[in-house]
């Protein structure tokens, strides 16, 4: 294996819609009890942030201390993949562009490993990808399970692609795709390449503002446009 891609998942493999939010909310009520008023403040962006950072985020602006969060959050999990198992709606959902064909061209190279590098906590993200059966393209990753920064995530995923593939990738070997400034943000601090797609909800000139290796409108222009990814 000669490079090493790191696939986000919302906004840059599928979009949820509308429905994430709303059992992820009801998931922190039932965890912490059903009067608590949760609001997210104006401006407060959930794109690129680990699982476990969004809850403490709005937990911390009910004055919920952050050890009482973190105690509780194997219960929030608990209730959270219940209801996203049972809710998790397939015709509220839609796969970016050019998503299978990119991977299923990558599967195939003897010099690509593909593994995740995403804020959900593993289930969740199982869950998700498993609506439109994407979870096949991915053996491993690193998830919300593993850190709450989502610059962390990188070397969890990266040990555990030496694991999976049984050799160490060095930082200019490692593609990390995502739709996120946290995405370009995490690639930076970690020495990797990044690609960003404005497939989510962070605008194309945003993100080439903040100085990823590359930047597209999608994934179908990427495979146009890099050769790693080409036909």
């Amino acid at each position: 294996m000669k490079y090493l891609v790191l696939f986000d998942i919302d906004g840059t493999l599928l979009l949820c819609g509308k429905q994430i939010r709303p059992l992820f909310v009801n998931a922190l009520r039932d965890a912490f009890g059903n009067g608590l008023e949760i609001r997210r403040p104006e401006g407060y962006q959930f794109a690129g942030k680990t699982d476990p950072q969004i809850a403490l985020d709005l937990l911390s602006w009910t004055g919920m201390p952050r050890a009482d969060v973190l105690a509780r959050l194997p219960e929030v999990q608990r209730l959270y993949f219940e209801s996203l198992e049972a809710g998790l709606k397939l015709d509220g959902m839609r796969m970016m562009p050019g998503v299978v064909p990119l991977l299923e061209r990558l599967e195939e190279r003897g010099d690509v490993a593909l593994g995740l590098l995403t804020g959900n906590w593993r289930r969740g993200a199982e869950i998700k990808l498993s609506r439109f059966g994407l979870g096949r393209f991915f053996p491993f990753g690193a998830f919300g399970d593993d850190a709450v920064n989502r610059r962390d995530l990188v070397p969890v995923a990266l040990r555990r692609a030496t694991a999976a593939v049984g050799r160490e990738f060095e930082p200019a070997e490692v593609w990390i795709v995502g739709d996120s400034l946290l995405d370009v943000d995490c690639a930076r601090a970690a020495g990797a390449r990044s690609l960003a797609v404005a497939t989510g909800f962070t605008a194309l000139e945003e993100l080439r503002a903040a100085g990823p290796d590359y930047a597209f409108a999608d994934l179908v222009e990427a495979s146009r446009e890099l050769e790693l990814f080409r036909p």
